[in-house]
This record gives structure tokens, sequence and C-alpha cells, in this order.
């Protein structure tokens, strides 16, 4: 599945171009802080297995206001090693590979 180009921020990590992408609008269950905030990452210019890294932080446009941290693209750069460490081969094809940092997310009250 290939990552949309509209919207995406482009990130070189280790001489390998990358794009990443957060979504604009929270989800409704990211919305209400029921989920975390998640983004994608795919190689820049070949389609391949997408990583979908899950944050431990709400989305930033939650409809509470809470406090959350912005997605940066050192915390991308963080993800794509990581997740090279554990497989995930970004130029071949198949099933998006999954990345949760979601540990410590409190859910709203």
């Amino acid at each position: 599945m290939a990552l949309v180009r509209k919207g995406s921020r482009r990130i070189v990590v280790d001489g390998t171009a990358y794009r990443w992408r957060l979504r604009g609008r929270p989800t409704y269950f990211q919305g209400l802080i029921w989920s975390p905030c998640t983004f994608a990452v795919a190689h820049a210019d070949t389609p391949g297995t997408t990583l979908v890294v899950t944050t431990n932080q709400p989305h930033p446009s939650n409809w509470f206001g809470h406090e959350a941290k912005p997605v940066l693209p050192s915390d991308v750069a963080q993800a794509i090693h990581q997740a090279l460490r554990m497989g995930w081969t970004p130029m071949s094809p198949g099933s998006p590979f999954h990345l949760n940092h979601s540990a410590g997310l409190m859910p709203s009250s």
C-alpha cells in the first residue's frame, strides 16, 4: 500500500529517503483520546511495505485540548531505525509493518 504523497513529509535516514505522514484530523477514537496518535512511513521512491507507528501520545488535534507532544522528525527517524532492526523491509511488498509504542498511554476519564 503506497503512502499518499499529499500531506506527507520527506525524511532521509542513513542515506535512504522516506515519506511520512500524520493524519491531520483525528479519528473519532483519537479525538476522544480513546486511542493514540499514529503515523505512517514508506520508502520515498519504491512502493512497498508501509510502517505504521502507534505512539504513546494523544493526537495533537484531540477534542479535549489534552496536551500532546508533536511528532518530530527525530521521532520518525528513531521509529525507522527500530523497525529496520526488527525486520521491516520498506521496498518489499507486503502487509503493513506495525510498531507499537503505546505502552503508558492513559485513556481519558
